[in-house]
This record gives structure tokens, sequence and C-alpha cells, in this order.
């Protein structure tokens, strides 16, 4: 692509690519200076002309430029580089039906569950904290939402690839950092609201005005955005929105409400409610928020097609999503429920329904919480658990460089009443769970679900089995049937 493509009066250079990390940098890119938080790409010019950026854009002054290299300043490096990548990579969110997903607890669930529905009349893409997956192709991510230029790239490889729409989860920081500016969202959905990520955000406030961000900026004007209506935040995010809103709930009256819930521990029914008309719905989701997922989900298909009848008759069998109350039943007399809770709202609605479907019975407790992370919740974690177990075993969940001991004593802090040991190793914490288990108890293991790995040291990736595959392996080794 040519450059004065790119930029207003710039040369008809060719240019090859995008680069915003001087170390990645090809013969004919463009380097992005981009503001960074412990770096600023201002200081590697140099070093990303040498290995061949043909173009520098930049917001700083710089002295000394070098011959050959062309210069152009802006006011926002950030807004430059996604006015570039939307043009480079051919506008792909025009060309595709864009759901995008946010809020503290659920993404992962409702955008894998659109993307079920969807697959069935239109491919569709799924880009978040499980996978990357379209078509054929199945990756491994590194953040819930990617950087600018390699979501990009993903999302125009999709359209190469047919792909007519495509499901992202949307953190908070992938909004902060700006990441999916270049992106026009025809659906917007938000889940729910609680406390995480105070340690990149520093506020409640500002976490909630990152979340914000899609409805009052990313969704299209003529688009939807579709919210929980039983949130605290719902009045802000309706007022915020630039598109039409839809409501969805359980406890108050909205567009697609759930009644008539009955809960059980393989599967639910309840009757959605739609413009006065009820529809029976049974689903192999378990637990109320999985309710609130599903009408996220039949609420942004139906306003972009889909009939009710259609998503109801789908919603029986929704396919098991990876490390998300994903019950492992390997043939043993007790429940095993592996789930990504990370958050005090999501372990405690986890540890709610562990509670209910162990009756009498005991409710064991594997988690953790990770290291260099919000470390307010760390007691709180301790609290919930001792409200609704009977063992509690805390263990290392992503450590990173933090004593996994310590932290293992921060979340005791809030523990009371509830008998509780500290296993360091994942798996012998698991490992001991399952060999303690009896007929009629309930595990729940907590905090990573199906991801391959654990972050020790300095933000290194070790490789992990997964909480599923461990506990699969646990109850076939050790425990004595």
């Amino acid at each position: 692509m040519r450059l004065s493509k790119l930029f207003k009066d710039a040369p008809t250079t060719n240019v090859t690519g995008l680069c915003v990390d001087s170390r990645k940098v090809e013969k004919g890119n463009i380097y992005f200076c981009m503001p960074g938080m412990s770096a600023d790409g201002h200081d590697f010019i140099n070093q990303a002309i040498d290995k061949g950026a043909i173009c520098i854009v930049h917001a700083k002054d710089i002295e000394n430029k070098r011959d050959g290299a062309i210069y152009i300043k802006v006011d926002d490096v950030v807004s430059a580089l996604n006015t570039c990548a939307k043009i480079f990579n051919n506008n792909p969110s025009g060309n595709m039906v864009m759901y995008g997903v946010t809020g503290t607890n659920g993404k992962s669930s409702i955008t894998k569950i659109i993307k079920y529905f969807c697959d069935t009349q239109t491919p569709c893409g799924y880009i978040g904290t499980i996978s990357i997956e379209y078509g054929k192709i199945h990756l491994q991510p590194n953040l819930t939402t990617p950087g600018t230029l390699f979501l990009m790239d993903k999302l125009r490889d999709m359209v190469e690839h047919g792909i007519g729409a495509c499901a992202l989860e949307v953190s908070s920081h992938g909004l902060a950092q700006r990441r999916v500016d270049a992106i026009d969202f025809d659906v917007a959905v938000f889940t729910n609201f609680t406390h995480d990520h105070l340690d990149f955000h520093g506020t409640i406030e500002n976490y909630f005005s990152a979340k914000k961000l899609l409805f009052s900026e990313r969704v299209r004007e003529d688009g939807v955005s579709i919210l929980n209506i039983d949130d605290a935040r719902f009045e802000d995010l309706k007022e915020a929105s630039k598109a039409r809103v839809i409501s969805y709930g359980v406890k108050k009256e909205c567009d697609y409400r759930a009644k008539d819930i009955v809960l059980k521990s393989d599967s639910t029914t309840f009757t959605l409610v739609f413009k006065g008309k009820e529809y029976p719905v049974e689903t192999n989701l378990v637990a109320e928020y999985n309710i609130y997922n599903l009408l996220a989900a039949i609420a942004s298909m139906h306003e972009t097609g889909m009939s009710i009848e259609t998503l109801t008759a789908l919603a029986r069998n929704i396919p098991q999503i990876e490390g998300r109350m994903e019950q492992i039943r390997c043939g043993q007399p007790f429940d095993v429920i592996v789930d990504f809770a990370h958050t005090p709202d999501g372990m405690e609605k986890v540890m709610q329904f562990g509670r209910e479907i162990a009756q009498n019975n005991r409710l064991i407790s594997v988690f953790g919480s990770a290291g260099r992370r919000d470390i307010q919740k760390r007691k709180v974690f301790g609290e919930i658990a001792d409200k609704y177990c009977d063992l509690i075993i805390v263990t290392e969940d992503d450590p990173r460089d933090e004593s996994p001991k310590e932290i293992g004593e921060q979340i005791k802090s809030g523990i009371t009443k509830t008998t509780t040991v500290f296993i360091e190793d994942r798996y012998e914490a698991i490992r001991q769970a399952i060999e303690s288990c009896q007929a009629g108890d309930c595990v729940l293991v907590l905090g990573k679900g199906d991801e391959s790995y654990i972050y020790r040291g300095d933000n290194v990736r070790v490789p992990w089995v997964g909480d599923n595959n461990a506990v699969k392996e646990c109850i076939e080794k050790y425990w004595n049937k």
C-alpha cells in the first residue's frame, strides 16, 4: 500500500506493514512511536530505522533526523495507528457483523454462545480469553483483547476466509488502551460490573469509565447496546449509549426477561418473555448467572435477525465452554466443577451454585489469587469461601514473582471457621481435593479454567495441564473407586 493512502500529502512510497515494536520492524514498515507504561517508542526510532523502517510516525519533536527516513508528526500516535490499521487492513469490521461483549464476568461465555448460535447460519469468528477461532484456525491468545495490529490482522484474515461475523471479548484494558478503536461494533453487550482490575485502573470509577467506552464511542449509532437491567450500572450505560438500547434480565421488567426459573445440577428451564409473548426454554446451562449469559446471547442474535424459536431450540444443547462451569464427569459419585472465576462476584456465584448441588454433603474448593494483581480481593476470596465451603484448599494461581505462601496467608486472613490447608503445587492441591471426596460431595476448582499455562517469576508463562485436565487425571489415577 502507498504511504499517501495512509497520510495526506505523504509520498507515494510503498509500505509493507505497520509496526509498534522496534525489535520486530521489517523492511518497508511504518514505525509508530507508541507511548507505553514502562517505555516510550520515541526512544527506539534509530533501532527501527536500522531494521528497515521507511517511515516514523511520532508526536514528540525529533532531533537529528536521519536521511532516507520519512518523519510524520501527529498529535496522537495511537489515533494515527488505529486509522492506518483500519485502512491498511481494508476496514475488516465493516465487512462483518461485529459483536463486542464487555463486563466483569461472563464475557467468554456470552461470546462463545453467540458464536455457536451464529455459526448455524453465518460463519462466525471468536477472539477472547479462551482462544482465537475462525474456520479451521484455532490459536492461543496472549490477551483477552489483543493489540490493535494483531487484532486487525486477524479480522482481515477472517474476512478473507469468508467469515461473516465475529464475537469479540472487549476487556477494560483493551478499551482504556484503545486497542479496539479501529472497530465499529454492530452489537455491544454489557454483562455486569463488580470489583476487578484495580491494580490497573486505580479506582472503581476509572474501571467503569473504561467499560463505558464501548457504548459511548465504539458501537455504531445504527447498532444496538444490549444491557443487563439488573445491574446497578444499567442507567449509566443507557444514558451513555449512542446506539439504541435493549435490556435483558431476571428481576425487573425488560425487553428479554427470564421468569419461572428452575435450576438443576445439569440443566435449567425458564420462560422467556419478549414483547408480551412467552417462550419455554430448556438449556443444558446451569446456575442463574448463566441464564443472564444466555439471555444476552439470545438478545444479541435476535436483534441481528435470528428468530427466537430457532434460538430457544439451539439453547437445549450448547457446547461445553472450556473451563467455564465445566462439569467433569468420569464416573465418580461426586460433582466436580472447573470454572475461570477469579473475581469476588464470580467466585460467590459459583460457590452459591456449588452449595446448592452439594446440599448436606461437603463443598470443597481449590483456588488461589494472582500475583502482582489486585491484592484487595485476596482476603475477600477467603471470606466468600468461608461462607459456603466445608474444606478450603488454597494454592498457587499465576503467582508471578510473589510468594504463593504469602498470597495464601492473605487469602486465609478472611477465613475464620472453615478447615483450610495450603498446598503450593496446584496439581497436588487438586489431587488432594479429589482424594478426599466422598459420594455426594462437590469440588470447585476455580481461577484458571482451561488455561494451559501458569505465570511464574518475571511474568513468564510456564506450561500447565489445565484445571479441567488435571481433575480428569486425578480422578482416573488417585480416586479410590
